[in-house]
């Protein structure tokens, strides 16, 4: 199979709403035909060109009646794809992703192992803080999600109600990766983490 056309396969399997950039397809094809086979699927409508080298797979809405705006999400995803950087949804991103929080953040915030900066999206703003090693410390997706959450809601929101919330959305496996995770932060999130690991477990 010809290189434009496995890249035609991967970009079509992909859910709506994929975002990337042509390092995600190094391993089909030369950078040159990977630019040229993106540039024509833009020309076409098939992909949305966010912004130079950005690229996703536009969701449309019946109800709403045409192309919805870009997963913000899976576009901090695919530029930290590209820069080789960790990522983490911050404070009241990470609350709001796991339903803790009905607070929309005014602001896409990630903390991250790479530098500071601030990329546009349309009328949105993607921003990256750097953070120390410590707070990157975490090794597990759900586990850093719900530490920076239980981070900026605080000590006293970690009531019953959710611990019981958060323990029906993990696995088994993530909450021991919780625990695990759960020791470089402070006393009383390693507590929470203890609270929703005996849930059931």
């Amino acid at each position: 199979m010809h290189a434009t056309d496995k890249i035609i396969n991967r970009i079509r399997r992909a859910e709506p709403g994929w975002a990337f950039t042509p390092k995600d397809f190094l391993d089909l094809g030369s950078r040159g035909i990977i630019d040229m086979t993106l540039s024509a699927l833009a020309r076409k409508g098939t992909i949305r060109r966010l912004d130079r080298g950005l690229y996703d797979t536009p969701k449309t809405s019946s109800l709403l009646g045409g192309v919805l705006s870009p997963d913000l999400d899976q576009v901090a995803r695919a530029i930290a794809r590209r820069f080789r950087w960790r990522i983490i949804p911050e404070g009241t991103l990470a609350a709001n992703m796991l339903g803790l929080s009905a607070q929309v953040p005014a602001k896409i915030i990630y903390i991250s192992d790479g530098p500071s900066t601030e990329i546009q999206i349309g009328k949105q703003t993607i921003v990256f803080k750097h953070a120390r090693p410590k707070r990157m410390k975490n090794e597990g997706e759900s586990s850093s999600l719900v530490i920076e959450a239980l981070r900026h809601l605080g000590k006293d929101a970690a009531n019953s109600d959710l611990i019981d919330r958060l323990e029906h959305k993990l696995s088994k496996a993530e909450k021991r990766e919780l625990l695990r995770d759960a020791r470089y932060s402070a006393d009383w999130i390693y507590e929470v983490a203890q609270k929703i690991a005996e849930h059931h477990s």
